[in-house]
């Protein structure tokens, strides 16, 4: 059993609404058209690689629009600087993506959440709410790239209830390797996070978690639940997703001195 990101693979589709689903269908239909444009593609360009767009995740953007939010483990490999390699956003109104080039503003590896500064005009951004609230039981819904642009660059929609509120995973500890330094290390670190019972796939990872019908943001998923093999994720899907609190983003923002998020 194991925990894999959810980045780098992704299968694109689109969000089906059941029959007789009701009111809550129409509100979700809606709030996808409104969540969508805020929703970007995360990868790297470089001149000479074939292809020389290569996908790592998603973002979406928050504040003023010329920041995104996204993964720490979508951006943390380090760059081709030699060869000028670029960190960029893919962005999409309809048509073809392209692309904007974007800073590395700062990253929160405990928490695997990082933010960005793109260039070029503001993106409508998506409101973050208080993490606080959500409660096991209530639905949420994500929009991202679950197997980045093999299938076209179309951002899917995904929906599941808060299994849990639970301890964040932490893979490797055993009887074996616990000792009192240890044990002492995992109580101060461990965070509660949100598991739920939907599907995400490897390029999900930074996709914005919302209220279906406001579009509220109040986590980003980052990893999915896996028994064997990374391509599990992929051809047997757990159907169990993660994701981090949006406390954790509203933190990084005023760490960084980024106005109009509240």
């Amino acid at each position: 059993m194991r925990f894999i990101r959810a980045a780098c693979l992704t299968i694109a589709g689109a969000y089906v609404v059941p029959p007789g689903a009701g009111v809550h269908a129409a509100e979700l239909t809606q709030t996808i058209e409104q969540v969508k444009p805020s929703v970007v593609g995360i990868g790297t360009f470089l001149k000479m690689r074939s292809p020389n767009v290569q996908f790592t995740g998603t973002g979406f953007a928050v504040a003023d629009g010329r920041y995104v939010v996204t993964n720490a483990h979508v951006v943390v490999r380090p760059l081709d600087e030699a060869n000028n390699e670029t960190r960029i956003v893919l962005v999409s109104r309809g048509g073809e993506p392209t692309s904007r080039n974007t800073d590395l503003v700062a990253v929160d590896k405990e928490h695997d959440i990082a933010l960005l500064r793109i260039a070029g005009d503001p993106l409508p951004a998506l409101r973050l709410g208080d993490s606080a609230k959500v409660r096991e039981g209530q639905t949420l819904a994500f929009t991202g790239f679950p197997i980045g642009m093999v299938l076209g660059f179309h951002p899917a929609t995904h929906r599941g209830m808060v299994a849990a509120i639970t301890p964040v995973a932490l893979p490797g500890i055993t009887a074996k390797t616990l000792s009192a330094k240890s044990i002492s290390r995992i109580r101060e670190s461990v965070y509660r996070v949100f598991q739920l019972d939907g599907t995400a796939y490897p390029g999900n990872s930074g996709s914005p978690l919302y209220d279906p019908e406001d579009g509220t943001v109040y986590g980003i998923i980052n990893s999915v639940f896996i028994q064997g093999t990374r391509e599990a994720a992929i051809s047997r899907p757990s159907g169990i997703t993660y994701a981090i609190p949006g406390q954790y983003i509203r933190e990084m923002l005023r760490d960084a001195k980024v106005a109009g998020f509240e």
